[in-house]
């Protein structure tokens, strides 16, 4: 610059090129002498600013705000980009004022740029006020106002910003119905903005199909989500990973791995998303020979943090612990979900002291616990009996981590209050957590419920169910539950009237079913169905070990059948239960070394408990049932829970 001013030969044209350079400064004084200085400082200005040297390129500013000058707009651009990624909020409000004094009138996307910034500062009010002195915008500076509070969860103010833009005129494009889509606070609004979609023709665009699937999994409209991704031929990773995604987190494994299977089918390489989508759709379904043949894809991005802590948790929820902990051991980083999955996946297999073990030691060389490890430290407290310990853990929670107990802690505490018989300890911290604002859920009230059945607390047991069914009117388990407190209370009255309403509402008792995995097909065994092409064989080899049995001295339990029965047939009932017919399949297909693993739908009666541990020890197997609550290990008759479920 400075060598283009010195080739204007006169006084008279020297001014004029400078007033042209910048036309807000009076060069009535210019003389030859001192007319270079002036191009010289926006010469260093522009310098600072391209090497990102954020304190000089502040002072030089100045000094050209001092002599009324101006530099050209990439090198605001320059300065503009290096306090957004320095989150210097200061010396970008000095920015903005600076390119607004003196009347100067900057382009728009430098103005553009600055709303960016006040955003990217988290600062709503002033990107918001910039823009509404904005002489005009563009759809860049739309977008970037409804993406702001579509991030910020501001729902309304995005979806108002979108109506705005169209009436100023402005076409949407790809970026404003992405942002705009993770706003939809309802299924009809979904709709309305899927039409606008439609009207501006972008529906085949990657990034709005992405966002369209995102937006209909999230609202568990999952048969429109598979509409977007089947109306065009899918070739982006992104939309792949969308859809797999999709029916993993709505808890539909079995379309989500039939999806991955079609994408690879497809030719795409599984990235790091898919896979993580795809070993949560493994976790649910609790397909550990599945997880194994996914984890070899895994291997792939052995340094990915996200990823392997997904692989960690597929593991522990698979049941296979032997897994979890070398996949934890072999972990390059470890974060604090790392260390929360795997304390949390020790506890729900039983293994509840190694659990304790292992916070300890992330109390001493991991991250800080926070509000998920907790949880899983109390889980393990509760399942373990360890009253003193979990109490301890429990009430120093917000002194020692900062943690302030929430509804999962006060009920893993209740939990572990009840199993020790201390109800009215258990129905007193349950009264301060309501007076904390904290209130129960049925996931509480049900802890409760069990403990007074297991303690046989009928008056309690009788409140903790009406809860239930206060928050739960046709919770089928507290109707069954609360009908035969009441018949052994000998309240026959009260126990008829609850059955007659279930019969008025058409409430049945979910059945037991239970799955096996075989030859990489899956079995599954409902109570009293027949339909297995194996039962006859199953049920002959089932009385014939249920004999051998006896011969050691097995007795059923018929205290865990809740229905007004004669002790014969509520033992006849007991032998046929899904999981005992799953652990037979298992033992008569499986080969003698591998491991019987079975996944239940409801809770594991204490009689199944007993007859799996037996059949450990008398077959010599390893069997691990999966149920609702958590997994059990038998082994040698011996289960993992100690007994203690």
């Amino acid at each position: 610059m400075y060598k283009r001013l010195t080739q204007v030969k006169s006084n008279v044209k020297r001014t004029l090129f400078l007033q042209q350079l910048c036309p807000n400064y009076s060069f009535s004084t210019i003389s030859p002498t001192n007319g270079p200085k002036f191009p010289n400082l926006i010469d260093q200005f522009t310098k600072f600013c391209y090497q990102r040297d954020l304190p000089r390129s502040i002072n030089a500013m100045k000094c050209l705000e001092n002599h009324g000058l101006y530099a050209d707009c990439v090198a605001y651009s320059e300065l503009i980009k290096c306090c957004t990624s320095k989150k210097a909020i200061n010396e970008g409000k000095l920015v903005h004022k600076h390119l607004i004094s003196n009347g100067f009138k900057p382009k728009l996307f430098l103005l553009s740029m600055l709303v960016n910034m006040y955003v990217k500062f988290n600062l709503l009010d002033d990107a918001q006020k910039l823009f509404d002195e904005m002489p005009e915008r563009n759809v860049v500076t739309w977008t970037t106002m409804i993406s702001a509070y579509s991030n910020a969860r501001i729902s309304h103010k995005a979806l108002e910003f979108l109506v705005l833009m169209i009436r100023d005129c402005v076409r949407p494009n790809m970026f404003t119905f992405s942002s705009v889509l993770r706003a939809c606070d309802g299924l009809l609004t979904l709709r309305e903005v899927h039409c606008s979609i439609l009207k501006y023709g972008l529906e085949s665009d990657v990034f709005v199909r992405s966002a369209l699937i995102d937006a209909y999994a999230k609202w568990g409209e999952l048969c429109s989500a598979l509409a977007v991704f089947e109306e065009f031929v899918t070739g982006d990773m992104v939309v792949w990973n969308s859809i797999i995604g999709a029916f993993a987190q709505n808890s539909d494994g079995d379309e989500a791995l039939n999806l991955f299977k079609s994408m690879k089918r497809a030719g795409f390489r599984a990235e790091q998303a898919t896979l993580t989508s795809t070993l949560r759709a493994v976790s649910g379904l609790s397909l550990l020979e599945l997880g194994r043949q996914i984890h070899v894809h895994v291997l792939k991005y052995e340094k990915d943090l996200i990823l392997n802590n997904a692989l960690l948790d597929m593991y522990c929820k698979c049941g296979g612990l032997d897994d979890a902990r070398l996949a934890f051991s072999q972990m390059v980083d470890r974060d604090v979900v790392s260390w929360s999955t795997m304390i949390a996946g020790l506890a729900q297999n039983g293994f509840s002291k190694d659990a304790l073990v292992l916070f300890e030691n992330m109390k001493a060389v991991g991250p800080t616990p926070n509000y998920i490890t907790m949880v899983g430290v109390l889980f393990a407290c509760s399942h373990a009996g360890l009253l003193d310990q979990g109490w301890c853990y429990f009430r120093s929670m917000k002194d020692v981590f900062g943690i302030e107990p929430g509804r999962e802690h006060y009920g893993c505490v209740i939990d572990l209050l009840g199993r020790a018989g201390k109800i009215d300890d258990a129905v007193k911290l349950l009264h301060e957590m309501i007076s904390k604002k904290c209130e129960p859920d049925v996931v509480t009230w049900r802890t409760l419920l069990g403990a007074c059945r297991i303690h046989k607390n009928g008056d309690i047991a009788i409140y903790a169910a009406k809860q239930i069914l206060k928050l739960e009117p046709d919770d089928v388990g507290t109707y069954v539950l609360l009908s035969n407190i009441y018949e052994n209370s000998q309240r026959w009255e009260e126990s008829m009237a609850l059955r007659n309403a279930m019969r008025e509402k058409g409430i049945k008792k979910e059945p037991g079913c239970s799955w096996i995995e075989v030859d990489k097909k899956i079995h599954a065994f409902i109570f009293r169905d027949l339909s297995h092409p194996r039962i006859n064989d199953i049920i002959v080899e089932l009385n014939k070990l249920v004999l051998r049995l006896r011969g050691s001295g097995y007795v059923p339990d018929t205290d865990f059948i809740l229905q007004d029965l004669e002790t014969e047939q509520k033992e006849d009932s007991l032998q046929y239960h899904s999981e005992k017919l799953a652990i037979v399949f298992g033992l008569m297909s499986l080969p003698k070394e591998s491991v019987i693993r079975v996944r239940k739908n409801l809770r594991i009666c204490g009689d199944c408990h007993l007859f799996a541990k037996l059949v450990s020890k008398l077959e010599n197997r390893f069997i691990v049932i999966r149920d609702q609550v958590r997994y059990h290990h038998f082994q040698n008759g011996v289960c993992s829970c100690g007994d203690y479920w």
